[in-house]
């Protein structure tokens, strides 16, 4: 009598069905993970944007504030191509109040991620939903 070789019908439904189940839970995971990736371009940009307005202030003797466009990025040092990423550009920034050793919080909105804000305190970076 010959052995037989191959799986049977019901090895393959069972390994589908776990391949699935597996496919099931790493993919939300993953799609967090990606939208973390995507903000920590805005965080940098924010540190970056921070930085130079206390730079300024320490030049100047007052520091930056409101929607960043293209003529306060000069002001900071930075070109209008410079804060521009794959996920948010110049505009999505925004300067707070600047208090008394020249540093400010950085708002960051953007249309590709509705509904939610970054945002650089003293407290640290967060992202906080609308």
């Amino acid at each position: 009598m010959r052995a037989r070789k191959g799986f049977t019908m019901i090895e393959l439904m069972v390994v589908i069905i776990i391949v699935g189940i597996l496919a099931a839970v790493a993919v939300p995971l993953m799609r967090g993970k990606v939208d973390q990736a995507k903000w920590s371009e805005a965080a940098a940009a924010a540190g970056a944007i921070r930085s130079a307005n206390r730079t300024y202030f320490a030049e100047k003797g007052v520091g930056i504030t409101g929607d960043l466009t293209t003529a306060k990025a000069s002001l900071l040092g930075f070109r209008s191509t410079d804060l521009g990423g794959s996920w948010f550009v110049l505009t999505d920034y925004s300067i707070g109040t600047v208090d008394a050793v020249g540093l400010a919080d950085i708002t960051v909105t953007s249309s590709n991620f509705s509904g939610y804000t970054g945002t650089l305190s003293s407290d640290g970076w967060t992202i906080t939903e609308d």
